[in-house]
C-alpha cells in the first residue's frame, strides 16, 4: 500500500477484552481503539514534508480516518492532520 499525498495508513490497535477489574467486554459494546501504529505514509502535500514515519504509534480522533480490510487485515486511511498525537 502507497497512500498519496498527505494520507497515512495506520493499523489500530486491538480493542480490550476485558476492563482493569476483569470484566469481559462483548464484541458488541467494545470501543474502537484511538490508537495505532503507522504502517504506510505518502510523499506529502504542496511541497510539506510528512512530519510522521513508519512504525511511529499514533493517538487520532475517534471518527478519523477510512476503514479498510486488506489482506485479511483492517486499517485505517487518514490525513496527517487527523493524527493528535505521536506517541
Amino acid at each position: 500500500m502507497k497512500p498519496i499525498n498527505d494520507r497515512v495508513v495506520v493499523k489500530p490497535a486491538p480493542a480490550d477484552k476485558k476492563t482493569s477489574g476483569g470484566i469481559i467486554i462483548p464484541d458488541t459494546a467494545k470501543e474502537k481503539p484511538q490508537m495505532g501504529k503507522v504502517v504506510a505514509v505518502g510523499p506529502g502535500k504542496d511541497g510539506n514534508k510528512m512530519t510522521v514515519k513508519v512504525g511511529n504509534k499514533v493517538l487520532y480522533g475517534k471518527y478519523s480516518g477510512q476503514e479498510l480490510s486488506w489482506k485479511g487485515d483492517d486499517y485505517l486511511i487518514m490525513r496527517e492532520d487527523d493524527i493528535l498525537v505521536i506517541l
